[in-house]
């Protein structure tokens, strides 16, 4: 039982993250993981954040959806969670997956301003209207409720069950321009090598400088929200290209291209920070795709793809899927990508800039619980 609950653990920690180029969404994390009547549990219980994000990827129909969730310190020394669940959202903290802060006041709010996302909460925030007019928006506040086959989301306001997002706001552009600097040591958010703390030594990742989450503005100065210090201007922040992997009609997983960082694709890449599609494969694919099939670089904000395999890739310009307007891409050809262009590393895998690649077939998500034990997911009738 103890193995199972960790390796649903481990598959929800590889849905937060506090990058703002891949959260899909902002999460009241306390309130999700203290509300009982979701599974009729114990009183408290991370497997619940887990219920969510399958929720949110239900609602989205791709699979492996971000969340950012932001806590108050306090739930580190929450009694109704287990000591392995305490250490676990510890270490989310020391590797900057979460915020978890001394003060997280409406921090909630003002990440999903800065970002343009919807906020996963129970609270109304009434009276805060004026702050932040979007909250009365369709599908930017959303409760998590119990439902038939788990977690559903209902509007406090604005009507809408589906999770929606916004542009961001004007501070959130300005902020996500440049890289910033906490003077604290070993700051997890804003430090310049990664997390720091009790796990730093067993950080997964080392963080990007593009995949800073945004300041707070305390008094128009941007703050580091965990410190509460004046953060530094570290320069410009790297150019960014969100990239999606969608296999038979599905996405699967989204990807950050940076202009310092090539990003290698294929059956199960050998670099470091490679995209492995090995899981989502069938026999056949997984016969005809390389281990590192595909290379993608970004120069001077143009996504380059090479392929690196030993079969051939093609190009679906403008994502036709007509087979006379299919490009080969031969071993070691380069090709810049155009707009609505996709990668095509064998039929029905596929590879573009996000906003272009949308989910096309009926959605069956890979749930980060199905390792839960069945007494840990005692659902409610409803």
């Amino acid at each position: 039982m103890r193995f199972e609950i960790s390796k649903v653990l481990d598959a929800i920690e590889g849905r937060v993250c506090t990058d703002p180029a891949l959260a899909r969404a902002v999460v009241d994390l306390a309130e999700v993981i203290r509300y009982q009547d979701l599974d009729g549990g114990r009183p408290a219980s991370l497997l619940r954040l887990g219920m969510v994000i399958d929720a949110l990827s239900r609602q989205l129909e791709e699979d492996s959806v971000p969340v950012y969730p932001i806590v108050h310190r306090a739930l580190l020394s929450d009694a109704d969670l287990t000591s392995n669940e305490r250490m676990v959202v510890r270490r989310w903290a020391d590797d900057g997956l979460v915020e978890v802060l001394d003060q997280p006041g409406d921090r909630m709010l003002e990440v999903a301003d800065l970002l343009g996302l919807p906020v996963l909460s129970r609270v109304r925030f009434d009276g805060l209207g004026g702050r932040f007019p979007w909250l009365g928006q369709p599908g930017r506040v959303l409760a998590p409720v119990p439902g038939a086959g788990g977690p559903v989301f209902i509007a406090h306001v604005g009507g809408g069950q589906a999770p929606m997002t916004g542009p961001r706001s004007a501070a959130g552009a300005k902020l996500l321009a440049r890289q910033w600097r906490c003077p604290e040591p070993g700051c997890a958010l804003f430090g310049a090598g990664g997390g720091g703390g009790a796990f730093a030594d067993l950080a997964r990742v080392e963080r990007s400088p593009a995949g800073q989450p945004p300041p707070t503005l305390r008094g128009g100065v941007p703050t580091c929200p965990r410190h509460m210090t004046r953060l530094g201007d570290a320069g410009p922040r790297p150019r960014t290209e969100v990239l999606a992997v969608r296999i038979g009609g599905l996405v699967r997983q989204r990807f950050v291209l940076t202009e310092s960082q090539p990003v290698v694709a294929g059956r199960a890449p050998e670099q470091a920070g490679g995209v492995t599609l090995g899981q989502w494969l069938n026999d056949e694919a997984r016969r005809w795709i390389s281990r590192g099939h595909v290379r993608f670089e970004l120069r001077v904000g143009e996504v380059i793809v090479t392929d690196t395999s030993t079969n051939g890739s093609g190009i679906r310009p403008a994502g036709s899927m007509n087979d006379t307007d299919r490009i080969a891409l031969a071993p070691q050809q380069s090709r810049v990508l155009g707009a609505g262009d996709v990668v095509e590393l064998y039929p029905g895998v596929q590879i573009g800039r996000a906003e272009e690649l949308p989910s096309a077939a009926p959605f069956t998500p890979a749930s980060v619980m199905a390792e839960a034990p069945t007494m840990a997911m005692r659902l409610p009738r409803v």
